[in-house]
């Protein structure tokens, strides 16, 4: 038996990514979670996972629960910092085109995240008690995600599409679909991109497309170095 600290001893040499047991928790609670349920997962069976003693879980984590917050708050804080750096950086310009790039941006953004990430921690959002006011925290921040959207959305000249001030709901809720693609095993290296493409031309902006991409790439690659 190898040790990683006082009260973390180990069954076993680590196997997970992650620099520390702590990430290696997070790491195999979210395989458990996404797969088998969280319901269905005990701290026993995460740490099981892991290698080490259920009392050394412990030690990092006080409860299920504790594990199921970071996890929920990392599939939201990203993309939420890019949308605020996206909203803040706003170089003045209104025109169409312009408006419909940021809004693009933040969803090949934000769909990325969700489609690259190890697990498929989106399919958490379902769960009840992702709903309780345990979980106010990463709620706030999805709200505050969807009330970006909606607000780059918003500088969208109307059209017959979306109704009047839905077109930033509409390609947040594009983005979300994402995790159900990926749930169903046919999600792509393209499906981001398609995501954020397919809410720029249900708002309107079709005949666009190619140049709201040019400016969306470059505001990706100048926010996210």
């Amino acid at each position: 038996m190898t040790t990683t600290g006082p009260g973390r001893p180990r069954k076993q040499q680590p196997s997970r990514p992650g620099a520390t047991a702590r990430d290696e928790i997070l790491d195999a609670a979210a395989e458990l979670f996404t797969t088998q349920g969280y319901a269905n997962t005990s701290t026993r069976a995460i740490a099981e996972a892991v290698g080490i003693r259920q009392s050394s879980l412990y030690h990092h984590f006080s409860h299920k629960d504790d594990i199921l917050e970071v996890l929920l708050a990392g599939t939201v804080a990203s993309g939420l910092a890019f949308a605020r750096a996206v909203c803040a950086g706003d170089d003045g310009d209104r025109s169409p085109v312009a408006a419909a790039a940021r809004l693009h941006a933040v969803a090949l953004y934000d769909g990325t995240q969700l489609c690259n990430a190890r697990w498929n921690l989106g399919v958490l959002y379902n769960l009840p008690e992702a709903r309780s006011a345990r979980f106010h925290s990463f709620m706030a921040d999805r709200t505050e995600l969807r009330g970006l959207y909606q607000r780059l959305g918003a500088e969208l000249p109307e059209n017959g599409w979306t109704a009047a001030g839905q077109n930033g709901d509409l390609v947040f809720r594009l983005v979300e679909s994402l995790v159900n693609l990926r749930a169903d095993g046919l999600n792509t290296p393209d499906s981001p991109q398609q995501a954020a493409d397919a809410g720029i031309v249900l708002c309107g902006l079709a005949g666009s497309l190619a140049e709201v991409r040019a400016q969306s790439a470059a505001l990706v690659a100048r926010r996210n170095p």
